[in-house]
């Protein structure tokens, strides 16, 4: 496929009808729910397992009519059509994007076929290979070179290959099998690895290296350093290199497709589980890269995070746009960045486990979406992207909640939380004040999930800080919040695996709505290489090659100068 020009939304009667509502827009939530009794219920949604509350933004029902307007006019549900059905709308590399195929169910009809392979074939296949190594690691049956089972993956990688294995694996803690331990390691700091593998035990560890083409720097820089530890932990440093390699091919398995890389590391190939070019590294958590974390798991549990992910994507496929649930969190997205100024987008969940969730989302969210040319090489007719951050509630309650409330930036913040802990306790002793004996933790935390919603929705008043008896005016206009501080609330029953998978699916599709609305290439990541090539070009520079330092410009040779002198 060639991709045709993208439309440029700012040319279309939707955008000019948002840009006129936008003028002089005074949004007014507190009037908007006593005049609309029926608010919340309108703007209520179910999407799978999630219960998502839009009512609380700053939407009224002519604003959504022109967002709604607008993708059409964008063609976001043909866009995505094409997507699905593997079409090549990642341009500039020639690629189709299909990491919903990933998590289509086996024996799906029509089977997918795309650039003339099977492509469900092509997936089965590959998880039904993680399947039975993942069984043989959890079993015992896959053992290290003295015979132990093991019991730590370390899964080496970096960007997509490490932000989703470790906040999955975080994520779904309470389903992993005991006896059974993952750590993760990206950082090319050496810190990273020696601190993970400072108290392991070699005999039962096993390395996974996770790098599509073998070649990464900073993984198999870290894949060298775990080999290096390997063999000094199993004084092996002055043995045979047949004793070396078999050391290796007990406790090295890797995540690729360059099996001639893989095998000259040392690790067989029979135990390298590869992916393709149409799945991208921020789109990868359920391909093999997930490898480490369907160890922790097992395979059901897997294949429960597979269906999630797949239930947002029948979602997505088949809801109009009206009711569905991506599209209308990004069409919102696209109406605060993009109208009301809004530069950055909280992400805050009221459940520990995921407290990396916010982390995966930078890369999914920043990597897509942060372009300034369209998919066509022109440039952006429009802010493109938002900055994603975030921690879990209530720990971002006593940090930066103070900005989001009270502060001069508009700051849309998503709330996510579970009804179900999955480990409930109580407060049997009380603090014989506001917390009563025997106190149900959980609905303590989640009183905090409700409480803050509505605060940035509502406010305070400075007539209400009077009624409480505050006199002094200056005190008064501290105590007031403006309210009008958009909010959407996402409700799950639990956070199991396939909350979870449901989770990941909702954000990436709210990701390729902005995208298609912006006209850009969501799926490739250009921004990221001219940092990479250049850190080569200074590596000599920084071993002391005079030559090298001598091409570089003042600063940097200054700061390369320093180090050098610091550097004992």
């Amino acid at each position: 496929m060639t991709e045709t020009a993208p439309v440029d939304p700012t040319t279309t009667e939707a955008w000019k009808t948002l840009v006129g509502i936008a003028d002089g827009f005074s949004p007014d939530l507190r009037g908007w729910f006593d005049s609309d009794p029926g608010r919340a219920e309108q703007y209520t949604f179910q999407a799978g397992d999630l219960t998502v509350d839009l009512s609380k933004g700053l939407v009224t029902p002519e604003i959504l009519a022109a967002l709604l307007q607008l993708a059409e006019d964008t063609g976001v549900a043909a866009r995505y059509q094409a997507m699905i059905a593997g079409e090549h709308v990642n341009p500039t590399e020639d690629r189709a994007v299909l990491h919903t195929a990933l998590r289509r169910p086996a024996g799906a009809t029509p089977s997918l076929v795309v650039d003339g392979q099977d492509v469900d074939a092509d997936v089965q296949a590959t998880l039904e290979k993680v399947y039975a190594f993942a069984d043989k690691v959890r079993s015992g049956a896959w053992k290290g070179v003295t015979g132990k089972r093991i019991e730590t993956v370390v899964n080496i990688g970096i960007g997509g290959s490490d932000l989703g294995p470790v906040m999955v694996y975080e994520a779904l803690k309470p389903y992993v099998q005991a006896g059974i331990e993952a750590r993760f390691v990206s950082n090319i700091d050496p810190s990273d690895i020696y601190e993970k593998t400072a108290d392991l035990d070699p005999e039962t560890t096993l390395f996974i290296v996770a790098s599509k083409t073998f070649g990464t720097l900073e993984t198999l820089t870290n894949a060298r350093l775990a080999r290096q530890w390997l063999w000094e932990r199993l004084s092996l440093t002055d043995a045979t290199d047949d004793a070396k390699n078999d050391a290796v091919a007990k406790h090295f398995v890797a995540v690729s497709t360059a099996l001639d890389k893989v095998a000259a590391f040392g690790i067989d190939p029979e135990n390298a589980f590869g992916f393709w070019d149409w799945v991208g590294g921020r789109y990868s958590v359920d391909s093999a890269i997930g490898t480490s974390v369907v160890i922790a798991i097992g395979k059901d549990n897997w294949q429960d995070f597979l269906a999630g992910f797949h239930t947002i994507d029948e979602h997505m496929r088949t809801t109009p746009l009206a009711q569905n649930v991506p599209v209308l969190m990004g069409l919102l997205n696209v109406w605060y960045s993009n109208f009301l100024g809004a530069q950055s987008h909280a992400v805050l969940p009221y459940t520990q486990y995921l407290h990396r969730f916010a982390a995966y989302l930078q890369q999914l969210t920043m990597e897509s979406n942060g372009k300034r040319v369209r998919w066509d090489g022109t440039p952006v007719t429009t802010d493109t992207g938002e900055v994603f951050w975030g921690e879990p509630g209530t720990n971002g309650q006593h940090a930066f909640y103070q900005l989001i409330h009270q502060g001069t930036r508009l700051i849309p913040a998503d709330f996510i939380a579970v009804a179900n802990p999955a480990r409930p306790l109580k407060d049997e002793t009380g603090d014989g004040k506001a917390v009563e004996p025997g106190q149900d933790v959980h609905n303590l935390f989640l009183a905090n999930f409700f409480a803050q919603t509505k605060a940035l929705a509502f406010g305070k008043t400075a007539d209400e800080v009077r009624a409480e008896g505050t006199t002094d005016e200056a005190i008064v206009a501290a105590r007031t919040f403006t309210g009008n501080k958009p909010s959407t609330s996402i409700l799950a029953p639990a956070l199991t695996p396939s909350v979870v998978g449901q989770l990941i699916a909702l954000y990436e599709h709210i990701v390729f709505t902005e995208g298609t609305i912006w006209g850009i290439d969501s799926f490739d990541q250009w921004g990221v290489e001219l940092g990479k090539q250049l850190a080569l070009q200074i590596a000599p520079a920084v071993d002391g090659n005079a030559d090298a330092l001598a091409t570089q410009d003042s600063s940097t040779k200054a700061l390369i100068a320093k180090y050098l002198e610091l550097r004992k």
